[in-house]
């Protein structure tokens, strides 16, 4: 989450042309922005840059964005990151395999920049929601096992004795 709380964003396109028409149509929001031109190099980002939201294309080098996708949504440490493939794919059945790598959602090129920036503020609302939940039950959590015994919700103190 950028000092602004809008967000960080990391494009990961192969097609430089790609990256700046993306990073043209969220300039103005006040996202951090980083790239990656492969698999491996987006990998590598996502431990670095820690996103928010990666835009992720899928005909990429070294590995596709389908590999991406299941090697992130795989960890506990980046799987709540949100992914959005953007891709020249369109086909059914690369929309199923997208969804089956754990994408969270799926834009066809030609990109709409409305359509676009409403997915990802969508998708950093989402993010900060679920973050907020995970924040809040381990706050919880840690007040449960301060707790005494007798104290805890849903203890029966002569089970205890």
């Amino acid at each position: 989450m950028t000092e602004n709380g809008k967000g960080r964003i990391l494009i990961a396109d192969d097609n430089q042309v790609n990256q700046e028409l993306l990073e043209a149509f969220l300039t103005g929001g006040g996202y951090e922005i980083e790239f990656a031109s492969d698999g491996i190099e987006t990998l590598e980002k996502v431990s670095t840059f820690k996103p928010d939201v990666i835009l992720l294309d899928i005909m990429m080098p070294k590995l596709s964005g389908f590999e991406v996708c299941e090697t992130l949504k795989k960890s506990i440490s980046t799987q709540s990151i949100m992914i959005l493939m953007v891709t020249a794919l369109s086909d059914l059945g690369d929309i199923e395999r997208a969804v089956a790598a754990g994408c969270d959602d799926y834009l066809s090129k030609p990109v709409h920049k409305l359509e676009l920036l409403k997915r990802v503020e969508n998708m950093i609302k989402l993010r900060n929601v679920s973050n907020e939940l995970e924040r809040l039950r381990q706050y919880i959590d840690s007040i449960e096992d301060s707790l005494s015994p007798a104290e805890k919700p849903n203890s029966d103190p002569e089970k205890e004795a």
